[in-house]
C-alpha cells in the first residue's frame, strides 16, 4: 500500500496543485517546440516554460516527502539548483552556435556582425 494517504488534506491540495500547474507548464513549453516559427523562437519555449513546470514539480515532491517523512529532500533542490543554472547556459550556448551557423551561410533574415567603430577597440 501507499503511504500518500497518510498525507494531511491541506498538504494533498498543495501538493497536487503545484503538480497540475507544473505539469500544464511543462506541457506548454513542449508544445511550443512545435508550434513556433523558427529555431530562435524556439529556443525561449523549452528553457522557460519547461524548466518552471520542471521546479514546480520538484517543489510538489519536496513539500509531499516534507510532510510525510519530516524531513527536506536534498534531491530536488539540487535538480531544481541545475535547472536554473544550466538552462540559461544552454540557451546562450545554443543561440550562438546557430547564429555563427547561420551568419556563415549567409542566411536571409540574421543580422551581420558589426564591426568595431575606430577607437572602441
Amino acid at each position: 500500500m501507499s503511504h500518500l494517504t497518510d498525507l494531511p488534506p491541506w498538504a494533498a491540495l498543495l501538493v497536487c496543485g503545484l503538480m497540475l500547474v507544473g505539469a500544464a507548464t511543462t506541457l506548454i513549453g513542449s508544445l511550443g517546440l512545435l508550434r513556433l516559427p523558427d529555431f530562435y523562437a524556439r529556443l525561449h519555449a523549452p528553457t522557460i516554460a519547461t524548466s518552471g513546470g520542471t521546479i514546480l514539480l520538484c517543489l510538489a515532491s519536496i513539500l509531499c516527502f516534507a510532510v510525510l517523512q519530516s524531513r527536506w529532500v536534498f534531491h530536488e533542490v539540487l535538480i531544481i539548483f541545475f535547472v536554473t543554472v544550466t538552462t540559461p547556459v544552454t540557451l546562450m550556448l545554443l543561440g550562438q552556435a546557430t547564429l555563427y551557423r547561420d551568419r556563415f551561410e549567409e542566411r536571409q533574415g540574421v543580422p551581420r556582425k558589426q564591426k568595431p567603430a575606430p577607437g572602441e577597440e
